[in-house]
């Protein structure tokens, strides 16, 4: 649904140059929620802003729904018209509402429609049913200075659904909100990706948000993705310096003569007492040094930090076992992994 390749653009002012996307490639399933996530200055408000093509592009491709956006990007009157008409589909909802003070919250809404050139009784009737489902049918006549924050962001995703898009761009759209109506505003977001079948691509500074409702995602620093795909495959893959953000865990090994690893589940395996389980087949004990579950897409995942008696070639067989389980497994000594990893191939023999 929403694919960009080779995606550059670079900042030019007073003879300096700022690259705040370096090749950035991208690609968005129809249906689900990919979320972009880095610290400030990463580069995240400049990729969704280019996405909709409110920033354009220095280099590279934007594709929306099939369609290329970056080559309606040209300065004739013909190319401007297909590109507001291509943008008219994708809704953005951005991080301090943007409402105007002046008019109604029903008025609000009504605004991309006057723009477009919808009549009043088909703006009106759009936006009483918009309000209705993003749960505000009671505040059509109110102003933004009545509203909680949470209710100005839900008439923010009203005003951005207004045109029947495809597309939810979200642009850090909770960071301002308090966790109880963050959590609201996130339920309302993945219930409007179901019930509606949009596209969500949103960029958030918060691994909670990503816990949260992300079918995918992609983690950017200095203008570069340098890690994605679904939540899923972030989790089973080694060394995910995402998943190891998603789920922290922490502790070192209480001696020369332990093995510390890290665990990872997901799937089945979540549900299974698969260390009890290695505890009684090999007669050891076992300390847990730290754990980080959650609840990701209606399925428990999550990673755990354990110590294991012995060094790394007495536990080619325990760790072989949880493997054996559908469990990723990491050595936390990163000096010591390569050669751990080696003899458990070498035991598999």
């Amino acid at each position: 649904m929403i694919t960009t390749t080779g995606l550059t653009k670079v900042y030019r002012s007073r003879g300096r140059e700022v690259t705040a996307l370096d090749g950035v490639d991208l690609h968005v399933r129809e249906g689900e929620v990919y979320g972009v996530v880095g610290q400030s200055g990463a580069g995240k408000s400049t990729l969704i802003r280019c996405v909709n093509l409110l920033e354009r592009p220095s280099s590279g491709t934007v594709t929306v729904a099939g369609q290329d956006l970056t080559a309606l990007a040209g300065r004739g009157s013909r190319a401007g018209a297909d590109l507001r008409k291509a943008r008219s589909r994708i809704g953005m909802v951005f991080q301090h509402f943007n409402l105007l003070s002046s008019r109604t919250v029903q008025s609000n809404i009504e605004l991309p429609l006057e723009i477009l050139g919808v009549s009043g009784k088909e703006r009106e009737r759009k936006a009483l049913e918009l309000l209705d489902l993003v749960g505000l049918a009671d505040k059509a006549k109110a102003y933004p200075a009545q509203l909680s924050g949470g209710q100005k962001q839900r008439v923010g995703i009203a005003r951005a659904l207004a045109g029947d898009p495809k597309v939810l761009l979200s642009d850090e759209s909770t960071s301002a909100l308090d966790p109880e109506t963050t959590r609201s505003i996130l339920q309302l977001l993945r219930d409007l990706n179901q019930q509606l079948g949009l596209t969500v691509l949103l960029i958030t500074h918060e691994m909670e948000v990503v816990k949260t409702i992300c079918d995918s995602a992609a983690l950017m620093k200095g203008g570069r993705v340098v890690e994605s795909g679904t939540v899923s495959e972030i989790l089973a893959t080694p060394g995910s310096e995402l998943a190891a953000e998603l789920f922290p865990v922490g502790g070192e090994a209480s001696g020369p003569d332990r093995t510390v690893v890290d665990v990872t589940f997901h799937g089945e395996a979540a549900t299974q007492p698969v260390i009890s389980q290695l505890s009684r087949t090999y007669n050891i004990d076992i300390s847990i040094l730290g754990a980080a579950m959650d609840t990701v897409a209606g399925k428990q995942v999550g990673r755990m930090r354990i110590e294991l008696p012995g060094r790394f070639e007495e536990n080619v067989v325990p760790i072989g076992f949880l493997r054996e389980q559908g469990l990723q497994v990491d050595v936390a000594d990163t000096k010591t992994a390569a050669p751990a990893d080696a003899l458990l191939k070498e035991g598999a023999k």
